[in-house]
């Protein structure tokens, strides 16, 4: 029997670098089938090699993932890494068809204002990575943050622009990235081997597999370094089992290549990982386990909001039947 999976919180955890400050502003937690669906190689076996993953990452049988973004100051800038799934979204998947969230008022409490946004970093264009980008105002979606830019690969641009999008991703592209494009507020950049610096101490680097152009954030601070994931290591388990993928991985090969990179850079070294899905602590250390690794947790200072919605607190989806979260379990992370 899973366990219900851990609920999203108004209180922040937040990582100081020297300088850089990070912020993780919660969504939503995903329902609990979510995870077997998604990295169908995490079986109960697996898990069960990495008594580490418990009980902050996994229950007795499956992987627990959520939603959530990274809110970065640097050099006097705000800037946000992913959007997340997004408020009204009309979504196949309905864990997140029209939801009605707290995240932008957490996101406002932790001291960054739609309006105070400079840059906004989009890791890959997936739905749960762009659902914030907009809001909707009257009829028509239009950017959440009017004064940003709003910035991703060109490779993964070109790779979505070209190809024959199913209906529901149409779907996204209409509501979540088109208006920012029309609004003229998206840049692209060409991000080489050695990565793309965008601000002093932020550099995106390539971390492709998942999707074509997909990017990772490093993060160098004047205390320490970091790396912000994206969908690159959707949970702490491929650290145990590098080699294993996500469904919806659209180069699984590759996808475990960039895991290699990135974790054998991160090893044994004061950087922090931050996990784009990971549950909290979200963030820790990586270190070697003979041919495999683990991460040792270091779970940031909680920081209080200044407001509060308790209903968000109550286990999620425990209205839903079980054919409903198996649903959500098919489509989440398209």
């Amino acid at each position: 029997m899973t366990q219900p999976t851990p609920a999203a919180t108004d209180t922040p955890l937040s990582w100081d670098f020297g300088g850089i400050t990070v912020h993780r502003i919660d969504e939503i937690a995903l329902p609990p089938q979510t995870g077997p669906w998604l990295l169908p190689g995490a079986t109960k076996e697996v898990i069960d090699q990495a008594p580490w993953l418990r009980p902050h990452f996994a229950d007795a049988e499956v992987p627990y993932l959520a939603s959530h973004t990274f809110a970065v100051e640097a050099g006097g800038l705000r800037i946000l890494v992913d959007t997340g799934i997004g408020n009204g979204k009309e979504r196949a998947n309905p864990a997140w068809n029209r939801l009605d969230t707290g995240y932008l008022r957490r996101l406002t409490a932790a001291g960054f204002a739609p309006e105070s946004v400079d840059l906004v970093i989009v890791t890959h264009l997936h739905t749960d990575h762009v659902g914030w980008n907009t809001r909707l105002d009257g009829d028509h979606w239009v950017p959440t943050f009017p004064n940003a830019r709003y910035l991703t690969s060109r490779t993964e641009w070109d790779y979505w622009a070209a190809a024959d999008l199913d209906a529901n991703r149409r779907q996204m592209f209409r509501d979540s990235v088109l208006p920012v494009h029309d609004h003229g507020q998206f840049d692209l950049a060409d991000i080489p081997a050695e990565g793309h610096q965008v601000e002093t101490g932020i550099r995106l680097v390539p971390a492709a597999g998942h999707t074509p152009g997909q990017i990772a954030v490093e993060l160098h601070g004047t205390n320490r370094s970091g790396l912000i994931t994206g969908d690159s290591i959707h949970h702490p388990v491929q650290l145990s089992h590098p080699h294993l993928t996500s469904c919806v991985d659209i180069d699984p090969e590759q996808a475990v290549s960039t895991r290699h990179r990135l974790l054998d850079r991160l090893a044994d070294s004061d950087d922090l990982l931050l996990g784009t899905h990971f549950p909290r602590p979200t963030a820790g250390l990586v270190r070697r386990e003979q041919d495999r690794y683990r991460l040792l947790p270091e779970p940031g200072t909680p920081t209080k909001s200044s407001t509060h919605d308790q209903h968000e607190h109550s286990e999620p989806h425990a209205h839903q039947t079980r054919d409903e979260q198996l649903h959500d379990a098919q489509c989440s992370m398209t």
